[in-house]
C-alpha cells in the first residue's frame, strides 16, 4: 500500500516534512511505501543529507506549491503541477491509497471534493479534533472548521460520521454522541440546536445521549460531540491557546501534554471516497510522522467504506 505525502506543504517544508517521512518509514511495515510528492532533486538531497537512501521511498516530481495565503479553488485549478494537485491526481487514479498534507487546508478540501468527491448521500464532509480525557480516552469534536453554517440534517450526518470514526479508529464500542449546547435540557439553545435535537432524539442510527455543555468536552461524559464548524473551531483554538499559555508559564503535566497537536498528526476529512488527512501547518517532524501513521490507520480500517455503509442505512 502507498501513502502519498505532500513534501511541499507546511510552514517548515520541505526539510521537516522529509525528516518526518524518515521517522514514519522506520515504523511502517514493508507492505507500506511512502510516496514523497514534491521537487525531486530537493527531496533526494534532503534524504541523502540525513544518511537515508532515496530507494526507501517513491518520489513523484511536482515543481509547484500552493502557498498558505492563496485562494484554494483558484490555486488548485491553476497549479496543475502543485504537490497537492499531483497528490490528488495519484489518489483519484489509484496510484496511492491515501494522501496527507500540512499545506493549504482549503486546497486540500477543494481537491478532495473535486477529485475523489464525497460519498453518496453526504451533504458535507467535515473534520475533527480529538480532545484527551484524564482516563486516557478521547472525545471527538466535529466539525471544527469546514462548515461554519449548518442545517440540522447536516449535523445529524456529522453524528453518524463521528460515531463511525470513533468506533473504527479509537475502538470505542457504541460511542455515546452528544450535541453541543448551552444546557442539557431539550429546549435549550438556538433554533439550530433545538431542531437538531428533535431529529436526533429517537434515532437508531447512533447512540445519542442528548445535549452536552462545553465542560463535557473534558469530563468523559460522551465519546463524540457534534457542533457546527464555527463553534467547533472556536473551541479548538481556545484549547490550543490554553495549552500554549501553560507551556509558556513552564507548567509541566502529563495530562496537559496530551493537548499537543503533535501527538495526533492531523485529522481525516470525513465523508469522502478516499483517505485524505490534513495536518497542522506548523507541524514538526514528529507531527508529520504521526500524520503519516494516521493515514496508514485510516487506510487499514477502510474508514471511507464504513462511512458509506453507515450513510446507506
Amino acid at each position: 500500500m502507498r501513502i502519498g505525502l505532500d513534501v511541499m506543504g507546511g510552514d517548515y517544508a520541505p526539510e521537516v516534512t522529509v525528516k518526518g517521512a524518515i521517522l514514519a518509514q522506520r515504523e511502517l511495515s514493508e507492505e507500506f511505501t511512502i510516496v514523497l510528492i514534491g521537487r525531486e532533486n530537493g527531496i533526494v538531497s534532503l534524504l541523502e543529507s540525513q544518511g537515508v537512501s532515496p530507494d526507501l521511498f517513491e518520489i513523484v516530481h511536482a515543481d509547484e506549491c500552493i502557498e498558505m495565503g492563496e485562494s484554494p479553488t483558484r490555486a488548485f485549478s491553476a497549479k496543475k503541477n502543485s504537490s497537492i494537485a499531483v497528490g490528488f491526481h495519484l489518489l483519484s487514479n489509484g496510484k496511492i491509497d491515501g494522501f496527507c498534507s500540512t499545506g493549504n487546508s482549503g486546497a486540500m478540501l477543494v481537491g478532495a471534493m473535486h477529485t475523489v468527491s464525497a460519498v453518496p448521500g453526504l451533504y458535507r464532509p467535515c473534520i475533527t479534533s480529538a480532545f484527551p480525557q484524564e482516563n486516557g480516552s478521547v472525545t471527538i469534536l466535529l466539525d471544527v472548521g469546514v462548515n461554519a453554517d449548518c442545517k440540522p440534517d447536516v449535523l445529524y450526518q456529522f453524528a453518524t460520521l463521528g460515531s463511525v470514526y470513533a468506533e473504527c479508529v479509537y475502538n470505542i464500542e457504541n460511542p455515546k454522541v452528544g450535541l453541543l449546547n448551552i444546557g442539557e435540557e431539550e429546549k435549550k439553545g438556538n433554533l439550530l440546536t433545538q431542531a437538531t435535537h428533535e431529529m436526533m432524539r429517537d434515532t437508531k442510527d447512533f447512540n445519542f445521549v442528548g445535549n452536552v455543555e462545553g465542560r463535557d468536552l473534558l469530563n468523559g461524559t460522551v465519546d463524540v460531540i457534534v457542533c457546527d464548524g464555527f463553534t467547533g473551531n472556536v473551541v479548538l483554538k481556545q484549547a490550543e491557546a490554553f495549552y500554549g499559555a501553560f507551556k509558556r508559564r513552564g507548567i509541566e503535566d502529563e495530562y496537559l501534554d496530551k493537548f499537543n497537536y503533535e501527538n495526533y498528526g492531523g485529522t481525516p476529512v470525513l465523508g469522502i471516497n478516499a483517505p485524505v488527512i490534513i495536518g497542522h501547518g506548523s507541524s514538526n517532524d514528529v507531527a508529520i510522522k504521526n500524520m503519516v501513521l494516521l493515514t496508514k490507520e485510516i487506510i487499514e480500517v477502510e474508514l471511507p467504506d464504513k462511512i458509506k455503509k453507515a450513510l446507506r442505512k
